[in-house]
């Protein structure tokens, strides 16, 4: 036969352990001084307890990041890098989606594609943080002019990009 353990002192033992545990406490902080830190640290020991203590606004930026470096076909990482900037400048649009962040990034690639200003200058940043990542000097296309032969962000290479990074967006907004 089978014994059923006894869990009458249950009380007694937990007790017992919370005791020895503050005396080996006790031990170990005798002859340290208190700080200030020490003290909101007691205080606040259960304040995040089940959260976590990184903003929700920080946390939705760090997804879209994520999901642009996976989802945007971009060997040098130019065009990432500065559409990652556009994101971390979206904190309005951001807070007014949270339940459903890829729509933010859909707004904004959108923008961008339908504003021929806009798209041009996004074309400009990204010819500067390639010169500023690889250490060349950048090509800058203006409007309506061909492309240097070199240049790796052309108009028309962005625009199919950006237009493949859509697609993939609403075919995950249509899966989620």
């Amino acid at each position: 036969m089978s014994q059923t353990p006894d869990f009458s002192n249950t009380d007694d033992r937990e007790a017992e352990d919370l005791a020895r545990d503050r005396e080996l406490f006790l031990e170990a902080m005798s002859g340290r001084e208190f700080t200030l830190s020490d003290v909101i640290a007691q205080a606040g020991g259960n304040f995040l307890k089940g959260e976590s203590p990184i903003p929700k606004l920080v946390q939705i930026k760090n997804e879209l990041k994520l999901f642009i470096s996976q989802n945007l076909q971009d060997l040098s990482g130019s065009l990432q890098a500065v559409l990652q900037l556009f994101v971390d400048q979206a904190d309005e649009a951001i807070s007014r989606h949270l339940e459903q962040p890829l729509l933010v990034l859909q707004g904004l690639v959108e923008h961008i594609l339908n504003q021929p200003e806009v798209f041009y200058e996004l074309v400009k940043q990204v010819d500067c943080k390639y010169g500023q990542m690889y250490g060349e000097r950048p090509y800058f296309q203006h409007p309506g002019a061909p492309a240097h032969p070199d240049d790796e962000y052309s108009h028309e290479s962005v625009r199919v990009q950006l237009t493949d990074f859509l697609e993939k967006i609403e075919n995950t907004l249509e899966k989620g």
